[in-house]
């Protein structure tokens, strides 16, 4: 069985990524993937670059339970999470998550689950580069309101502190 989590500098290919995840489950009957982008805007900005920072092994555990918690909340089978870190330029792939179970509701439900709990639980820092110069992204309220329709309620849209350079 191939790992849950990888936080990673080198691109990713999605289809090895389902392949590893559904190796030699015959249960599978849906698969619903999620791979995000690195944006060439944000906030009305042009942004060249983003560059992402994580704290090893402390990332790889937070994301391990959000897994968790999504097999014990949605009917899947397994899931799996990439996530590039270092410096990234716009259309390069950020971010890929991956859930199988034998029906597609369940996958679509915990794939939306884990892309909100990773967007304000995973501690993960973005700084991008705009014409106006470097600048961390900050959390946004509507990643916390999307995290609190699962009826997990965390205010990360305010106070945050983002890591010295």
């Amino acid at each position: 069985m191939t790992a849950r989590v990888s936080i990673q500098a080198a691109d990713f290919n999605v289809g090895d990524q389902v392949q590893a995840l559904r190796l030699g489950d015959k249960r599978v009957g849906a698969v619903c993937t999620f791979t995000g982008t690195v944006r060439d805007r944000n906030d009305g900005l042009n942004v060249s670059s983003m560059e992402l920072e994580h704290y090893p092994g402390m990332t790889e555990k937070a994301i391990e339970a959000m897994i968790d918690d999504a097999l014990t909340r949605f009917d899947i089978f397994n899931a799996r999470i990439v996530h590039r870190v270092g410096l990234l330029q716009p259309l390069d792939q950020v971010v890929l998550v991956a859930v199988t179970s034998a029906h597609r509701g369940e996958s679509f439900r915990a794939c939306e689950f884990l892309m909100d709990y990773l967007k304000t639980q995973a501690p993960f820092w973005k700084k991008e580069q705009t014409p106006n110069g470097a600048r961390w992204v900050d959390a946004r309220v509507a990643d916390d309101a999307a995290l609190a329709k699962w009826g997990i309620h965390a205010v990360n849209s305010e106070g945050l502190t983002a890591p010295s350079c």
